[in-house]
């Protein structure tokens, strides 16, 4: 993907549209956007974590949760998870969604992401199929595991996937979530 030319929808504190402007112009003026965030987890309970590829535009080399994106102007938030989940990881499944959260945090080389985040889990089992230019890596590991590593070394994660575990991740992590995709 050619972050260059990605477009993203400007929202108001109630994800309500304001207009539309270049991505990477809105990350360097943190102006407020729409975003999405898919949690993956497999039958055994263990989470997907991915490190993004070091040419990403910001965040480089850090883990994050299974796929993390913009929806582009007239795509709903649904439809731009399940197509950045195949762009990214090659794979396809299900999503329910959760909730949406808001966030701003520096991300580093002079951008802000100020976003509200449509958040999606889905169950997934097998092979991955990651782009190398999104994706440098992946692991699956169990909710405990996930805690335990941030806890151990924080700036190794995405500005955003620790904000989920420190608000989130209760709802996150509950039997409940999960439970509702597989029936």
């Amino acid at each position: 993907m050619d972050d260059r030319a990605e477009w993203v929808v400007l929202v108001d504190d109630r994800d309500r549209i304001a207009g539309t402007a270049p991505k990477l112009e809105a990350h360097l003026r943190g102006w407020r956007h729409r975003a999405l965030s898919v949690i993956l987890r497999d039958s055994r309970g263990r989470l997907l974590l991915q490190r993004r590829a070091r040419g990403k535009y910001h965040s480089g080399g850090l883990w994050t949760n299974a796929c993390c994106s913009h929806p582009r102007p007239g795509e709903t938030v649904e439809r731009a998870a399940a197509r950045r989940l195949f762009e990214e990881l090659g794979i396809r499944c299900a999503l329910l969604p959760l909730c949406v959260t808001a966030y701003r945090a520096e991300v580093g080389g002079g951008m802000v992401e100020d976003e509200v985040v449509h958040l999606f889990a889905g169950l997934y089992e097998g092979a991955l199929h990651p782009d190398p230019a999104e994706v440098e890596g992946f692991v699956w590991m169990t909710p405990e595991e996930v805690q335990a590593a941030v806890a151990r070394d924080p700036e190794s994660y995405s500005v955003w996937f620790r904000t989920y575990l420190q608000r989130l991740w209760p709802e996150l992590t509950s039997d409940s979530c999960w439970t509702r995709l597989a029936a």
